[in-house]
């Protein structure tokens, strides 16, 4: 067993649940012991089950957090309101989610039945969204979703959170959660040459544009921040399309070592750069969720009682 959350910085699936929950207050001892046993339940199913890379997170939102611990994570707060000309990105925070997925919808689906049952009436379900790669690696946009997500130890360094950055909370993660709805049919109606500029890559090649023929508009001018020093700043995507008939989209997850650089991001996005220029593929989907939790260790967790 890993000291991190292996779903955090786990390769990309194929496969992925999302589910969301809130906790009943009179059920909190049944619910802190379940919570303990997690990660030796997710541990079984990996070992039932060894060629299907599975992997799960739990994260626990600031609406919960101090019922579990004294100490809090440094940067653990509800999910930020952003509200711009055009779009108004709202909290909806719920206490607890799972985030499970593997190259196997039938494991994913044991895994998170598994977890539902052990918690029992201790939680009540908000909703659970079910995902799948779409070709390879896209959104249901057309586009490659992902493509600046970092490689190798790279990852670590993104999304986890270090002994001196805060101590107590070492080897946990920043997690954010959004559930997009895409207007598709609006979409496939522009050209294609619109719909590359407002992503600032091509669709077919995935190649992104030169960052002088980049609309300041595009999704990736308008994501791409740097710090005070030049330094890209990263976030670990694990984002994932979702479709029905009658709905489609995509669930956007993130993890980071802190979740002041996604809501910088979301900032950029919505309000936009200082002359007010924002994010125009936000003008074809949007947000019906956006949660914000912490995804502690395993060593936290096991140590609940």
């Amino acid at each position: 067993m890993t000291l991190f959350q292996s779903g955090i910085i786990a390769e990309a699936s194929s496969d992925a649940l999302f589910i969301t929950l809130n906790v009943n207050r009179a059920e909190m001892t049944a619910f802190k012991s379940t919570l303990s046993a997690t990660p030796h339940l997710i541990k079984q199913l990996q070992l039932q089950f060894p060629d299907a890379n599975l992997h799960a997170t739990l994260g626990l939102s600031s609406l919960i957090w101090d019922e579990l611990d004294s100490k809090r994570p440094k940067h653990l707060s509800t999910f930020p309101h952003i509200v711009g000309k055009e779009t108004e990105i709202k909290p909806t925070d719920v206490d607890f989610v799972l985030h499970i997925r593997s190259s196997r919808h039938d494991v994913t689906y044991q895994l998170g039945n598994v977890l539902f049952n052990a918690f029992g009436n201790s939680v009540s379900l908000v909703e659970e969204v079910s995902c799948f790669k779409y070709l390879d690696n896209r959104d249901l946009t057309g586009f490659v979703d992902g493509t600046e997500n970092p490689e190798g130890e790279q990852r670590k360094k993104v999304a986890l959170v270090s002994a001196d950055e805060d101590p107590s909370f070492e080897h946990g993660s920043y997690f954010n959660l959004m559930r997009f709805v895409h207007d598709l049919e609006k979409w496939e109606k522009e050209e294609l040459k619109t719909q590359e500029d407002i992503f600032g890559r091509t669709k077919h090649t995935n190649q992104e544009y030169p960052s002088a023929e980049k609309s300041v508009h595009a999704h990736t001018k308008r994501t791409s921040l740097k710090d005070d020093d030049g330094n890209s700043l990263e976030i670990l995507r694990h984002s994932m399309p979702f479709a029905s008939l009658t709905e489609k989209g995509l669930m956007f997850a993130s993890y980071s070592k802190t979740p002041e650089i996604f809501n910088k991001m979301l900032e950029s996005m919505v309000k936009g750069d200082e002359n007010g220029n924002t994010d125009h593929l936000m003008r074809y989907t949007r947000a019906t969720s956006g949660q914000a939790f912490f995804v502690p260790s395993n060593k936290w967790l096991t140590s609940l009682k």
